[in-house]
């Protein structure tokens, strides 16, 4: 992806491509963008322009490449007409985190974020999902699955193994998803951003005196024992509010209505439990819930397909158009529980990958689990669809009507 750039043709900008209305998607311009223009540029709802990587092989070069870094909602898109004040509070996650520090924050997590820690947890996800189902099928049918599941659940467990109160989440949560919905409501993400930092603050203070079996309270003591710094322990608790919780929320969101919408794939899957790894990270390619949210911005200059991206342009490597890249998955655009050779790259590459990525499929195992042993004719309820945010390139859906 270096080089003398070769002569290329003008090819206009075009608008970020976004589902169907009444769909998880993908954008139906995927194929069309592999095809004919790999590397388009596109206006983002913000008024910004980027850069928009649809090809797998390109996009998983370019999620680890060290040319491009991922910059805050302070410091991208500049304000129009000022500058942001250096002294503004940033809302620095560790996917913003570079160097030592982002070094030192995965060496304090990879134990707690390890196969054997989560494994260790896993009577707690468990009760999780039991507690929420019972609650759901007491409230009767039909019932919305997203209120009654799909929202809580991640969202507790979250809770639960990092140390975040569940009781404060009508607090947190317009706050994290205004910071995650920063490409379409960018100035509100912005002005969310010190009470985040407040109220992760608050938190860690709190872990000094009431220490619990959490991740905040080993990152606390990380901090006393000098081997973390304060600053990254609430760039982590930053990480789960904004992203730890709610990209969980609309992969189980979506599977479980993909599962649904083939109602011969879910009666599969409930009568053969020996499907659930493979149909896990199928679900996860599948699922098209990175429509471009991952917003990288180059360093220096980077020559692709002939066009030069400049230093300080924005980049979108699109996971959810690699992971249909017809080139790499056969029969892309199908649903395939038993799908054999499948790298998808949904967890991200390089230095920057998904910490997570353990904690995120036992969820999906675990809630999708629950779901088949507590409601095996489960169904969307007839007459009845799904509601959507249609103008949001990444969704899940707001409402799931179901019976069972």
């Amino acid at each position: 992806m270096s080089g003398t750039p070769q002569a290329a043709p003008p090819v206009p900008d075009i608008d970020m491509p976004i589902p169907p209305p009444g769909t998880m998607g993908p954008p139906t311009e995927y194929p069309r963008l592999r095809r004919e223009c790999p590397l388009a540029r596109v206006r983002l709802p913000i008024g910004a322009t980027a850069w928009y990587v649809t090809r797998y092989d390109d996009v998983r070069d370019l999620i680890a490449d060290p040319r491009l870094v991922r910059p805050t909602i302070n410091d991208w898109p500049p304000s129009a007409g000022q500058a942001v004040a250096d002294d503004e509070p940033g809302l620095i996650t560790m996917m913003e985190l570079n160097g030592p520090r982002h070094a030192a924050l995965r060496r304090a997590l990879a134990e707690p974020f390890s196969v054997r820690a989560i494994r260790r947890r896993l009577p707690r996800v468990q009760r999780c999902a039991d507690r929420l189902l019972d609650e759901f099928a007491e409230r009767g049918r039909p019932g919305d699955l997203v209120a009654g599941f799909l929202e809580p659940f991640p969202l507790m467990v979250m809770c639960e193994l990092v140390g975040i109160p569940y009781e404060d989440s009508e607090y947190f949560l317009p706050m994290a998803d205004a910071a995650l919905g920063a490409l379409v409501t960018l100035d509100e993400g912005r002005e969310v951003t010190r009470l985040l930092r407040e109220y992760i603050h608050t938190l860690l203070d709190r872990k000094r005196h009431e220490p619990a079996d959490d991740m905040l309270t080993e990152l606390v003591r990380d901090c006393a024992r000098c081997t973390l710094d304060e600053e990254s322990a609430l760039n982590f608790g930053l990480s789960m509010l904004i992203a730890g919780y709610r990209t969980s929320t609309m992969f189980l969101g979506n599977a479980v209505l993909a599962l649904l919408t083939e109602p011969a794939q879910y009666a599969r899957l409930r009568d053969d439990r020996g499907l659930m790894p493979g149909a896990v990270e199928e679900l996860l390619r599948y699922v098209p819930v990175m429509n471009g949210v991952v917003v990288l911005q180059a360093v220096e200059d980077i020559v692709l397909h002939g066009r030069t991206i400049h230093a300080g342009d924005a980049v979108l490597p699109v996971l959810a158009a690699a992971n249909r890249d017809e080139s790499v998955f056969p029969d892309a655009d199908r649903l395939d529980l038993c799908r054999a050779d499948n790298p998808h790259i949904v967890f991200g590459r390089g230095p920057h990958n998904c910490i997570g990525s353990h904690l995120a499929r036992t969820e999906l195992v675990v809630g999708l689990g629950a779901l088949l042993d507590r409601f095996p004719n489960l169904r969307i309820a007839e007459g009845q669809l799904p509601t959507w945010d249609d103008e949001s390139p990444s969704k899940s859906p707001l409402l799931l009507p179901v019976d069972w």
